[in-house]
């Protein structure tokens, strides 16, 4: 359904502008091409002993001397705005590398020396096509995205919540979880990507945030890639239902759900994304109208999802749409009425 590699994107000086008039642009240092020069690795695993795709990574003893107040630096930067005082008791506990997905990212664990406490953020390689899915995320959802960017270095802030698939395996069949309430939430979810075109949602690319509540528990699906923001041909990989490592929760949904309350909570769904949209409208705007200038994909992906799209929709409001920011802004546009 997706592309197996997709193409770069620079980061242009126009893209640039925007980032800097809204506090993304800041002076960190250009830490991902020195991360890269790692001297040995081993597989991580996680807390239950099961091997992933990350590799924990190694460095020379003089190269970590150079990193480690760097990123002890960024990550201060990116929680309380680089006060120099307030990171000295921080420091890199582990670098693990993910050579998978398009932006070969560097998960930095960062720890307290005072409490054990520890946090993350992700080194990963600058790609307009991801920026544009985190600005239009930050915009358009009911969810903050923290970054920063410097050069060909991009620092994003962790989401918390359980892996997708991790959700889907081990909490999903459990008798006492509210299948009603994931329904819901995935059913929004669907219908956020498929608005402002976020393709490739499979159950890794999203966590599931669990949130007690006095009553119930409470679900928010977050997406955590955005590589693929308005670049694959076909309309449905912007359906995360569509992917077989959603087919359970797909399911669900369907089971429990009847069509007229899943026409109403895409319709509260797109209501709130609206009302989002009103509120940050200069913001918007301004994101759009570089998006709109911008080559995004090749212009054969443009043509095809413009014809997925007519063909959904009913309309032809997509014919003359040159690039991949022109058909988002446009598909926007028309589900979100403005």
């Amino acid at each position: 359904m997706i592309s197996r590699r997709k193409i770069k994107y620079s980061v242009s000086p126009t893209l640039r502008q925007y980032l800097y008039h809204f506090d993304r642009l800041r002076d960190i240092p250009l830490v991902y091409d020195d991360l890269a020069r790692f001297a040995g690795s081993m597989p991580y695993e996680d807390p239950r002993g099961k091997e992933t795709l990350w590799l924990t990574v190694f460095y020379p003893q003089e190269l970590m001397l150079e990193l480690r107040p760097q990123l002890t630096k960024i990550y201060a930067e990116l929680k309380i705005g680089g006060e120099s005082d307030l990171h000295e008791h921080l420091t890199v506990d582990r670098i693990d590398f993910g050579e998978f997905g398009n932006s070969r990212p560097f998960r930095i664990r960062i720890t307290n020396l005072y409490n054990d406490n520890s946090d993350y953020f992700y080194v990963k390689q600058a790609d307009a096509s991801r920026i544009y899915g985190l600005e239009l995320e930050h915009i358009l959802s009911p969810n903050r995205i923290n970054y920063l960017i410097n050069g060909n270095t991009l620092i994003e802030e962790h989401i918390a919540g359980v892996p997708g698939d991790v959700f889907l395996k081990n909490h999903l069949p459990r008798p006492e979880l509210n299948k009603v309430r994931i329904a819901k939430e995935f059913t929004k979810f669907n219908e956020r990507c498929f608005i402002r075109l976020l393709g490739d949602m499979r159950s890794v690319n999203y966590v599931v945030d669990i949130t007690p509540d006095f009553e119930e528990v409470q679900y928010r699906v977050r997406p955590i890639d955005f590589d693929q923001q308005s670049y694959e041909r076909r309309g449905k990989t912007y359906l995360a239902y569509r992917f077989d490592s959603n087919k359970t929760v797909t399911k669900v949904a369907f089971d429990v759900l009847n069509r007229k309350t899943i026409e109403q909570y895409v319709a509260e769904e797109r209501s709130q994304m609206t009302r989002r949209a009103k509120v940050e409208s200069t913001r918007l705007k301004a994101l759009l109208g570089v998006m709109r200038r911008e080559e995004l994909a090749p212009r054969e992906h443009v043509i095809t999802l413009a014809n997925d799209l007519e063909k959904y929709h009913g309309t032809d409001v997509f014919h003359d749409c040159k690039t991949m920011g022109e058909l988002t802004a446009a598909h926007i546009s028309l589900m979100l009425d403005l």
